[in-house]
């Protein structure tokens, strides 16, 4: 994994312009374009965007989920 720069670990920063991965990439995940999420966001940028799912990508492989075959 590459150095991140746009992403910081503190549990204990969570206020102000500050926005979890989660939120981002949830955003992402119900359908919204990354021209909408800076639009509604207009504090963070396109490059946030990228990191917060390279970022959510990596964190992926560390852990196997069971996926249901119905």
């Amino acid at each position: 994994m590459r150095t991140l720069s746009r992403i910081t670990v503190d549990p204990e920063v969570m206020r102000g312009i500050r926005m979890t991965v989660g939120t981002i990439v949830g955003l992402v995940a119900s359908g919204h374009s990354r021209e909408e999420i800076l639009r509604r966001y207009p504090y963070l940028e396109a490059d946030d965007i990228t990191e917060a799912l390279a970022y959510a990508a990596w964190r992926s492989n560390e852990f196997e989920v069971a996926i249901s075959s119905k």
